[in-house]
């Protein structure tokens, strides 16, 4: 069950203290460590990926190549949500070539995930119906049915995502047809509700990037019809692109509790919706690459460096209260939550105004930027 408790007063105030007064910086960016780690996980992604591709079909090298491919490439993927949580001005250089390296080849440029990842932070979005992240307005707990609707989007959305991109000159036609492109089909999301705010930074981004990709997606029919490439490449890539999809979607799974029933929540409620993981169970390690398993820490200080995630959380278990309500956004492991998308909702008891279990208070109104 989610640990939703009213817990003591200002805990997330006292967390953030705690933090601010530790002689380690846990806010500060070490760039060698982002460049390390996408240069091994790239590295290694696309050896495998070369291994894979280039190997006669169904033949061992192929069959070895094909799961470390995928892990590789969803763990160098992954780095897209360092990447939409670097400030503006910060790393700019890795940005950019994490982008062209990584984000065009694999036709998931960052322009197309920060803002709505973002989105998904606020208070004013998350756990609503327009939350672009928040799996059960996609796939609504205990139905079966909606499993399936699920799985036929992850298997389609490679190839939405791919006609896209190769569609890009169309979205020109008309200002009214590119304006619904832009704010409608221009975030990597199931969400059909989900409407993207645009500012001209983004519109720029978008556009900048979306031809490149348009490039890309083109390159990968005309090497079949050119004959540089037989015709089994395209399933291989798709194949490719619903592995490491489907990766990103099982972590989602347990990412959070989903215990919202639709309305604005307020900061304690959406803190303690989300999940930490501190368990070495191979699912756990496998869904959960660079300490992105310390979910709800993340959603306490979305500003906070993956690589400062493990240490963080050490520090406030040793510094808090022992009631604190910290300690109880811990989780033994991915299946422990993830299980829960496969039982009906229970029903919640209603208190007040606010609609999760017990309902609580509204905590310092500054700490709300940090979310």
């Amino acid at each position: 069950e989610a640990r939703l408790n009213p817990g003591s007063q200002g805990w997330i105030s006292t967390a953030r203290t705690a933090l601010l007064r530790s002689d380690v910086n846990f806010f500060q960016v070490r760039p060698a460590r982002y460049w390390l780690d996408f240069l091994v996980s790239v590295t290694i992604a696309y050896t495998a990926g070369t291994v894979y591709l280039e190997s006669p079909l169904f033949s061992w090298p192929q069959l070895v190549a094909f799961p470390i491919t995928v892990f590789w490439l969803y763990r160098t993927g992954s780095l897209i949500h360092e990447v939409a949580h670097l400030s503006h001005y910060e790393m700019r250089t890795f940005k950019v070539v994490w982008n062209l390296v990584v984000g065009v080849i694999t036709l998931s440029p960052s322009p197309f995930f920060t803002r709505h990842h973002r989105d998904h932070h606020t208070q004013r979005i998350y756990g609503t119906p327009q939350d672009p992240e928040y799996v059960v307005n996609i796939w609504r707990r205990g139905s079966w049915l909606g499993l399936v609707v699920y799985l036929g989007m992850i298997a389609l959305f490679p190839l939405v995502v791919f006609l896209r991109f190769l569609l890009v000159p169309l979205t020109y036609l008309h200002p009214r047809l590119r304006e619904w492109t832009l704010t409608r089909a221009s975030s990597m999301t199931f969400n059909w509700r989900y409407v993207r705010k645009l500012n001209d930074q983004d519109r720029w981004s978008i556009a900048a990037v979306e031809w490149l990709c348009w490039l890309r997606a083109l390159l990968i029919p005309l090497l079949v019809i050119l004959e540089v490439n037989h015709w089994t490449r395209l399933p291989q890539l798709y194949a490719l692109g619903f592995a490491a999809l489907l990766l990103n979607q099982l972590r989602q799974l347990a990412d959070h509790h989903f215990e919202s029933d639709g309305k604005n929540l307020e900061l304690s409620d959406h803190i303690q919706d989300s999940c930490n993981y501190t368990g070495n169970d191979w699912l756990t390690w496998l869904f959960f690459p660079f300490a992105i398993r310390y979910h709800a820490l993340h959603h306490l200080f979305p500003t906070m460096p993956y690589h400062n995630l493990k240490a963080a959380d050490a520090f406030l278990m040793r510094e808090l209260p022992a009631d604190s309500p910290y300690r109880g956004l811990d989780q033994p492991r991915w299946w422990s939550v993830a299980r829960k998308m496969f039982h009906a909702q229970p029903e919640r008891v209603f208190v007040g105004k606010h609609h999760m279990r017990g309902g609580y208070r509204r905590e310092e109104a500054d700490l709300k930027s940090e979310i």
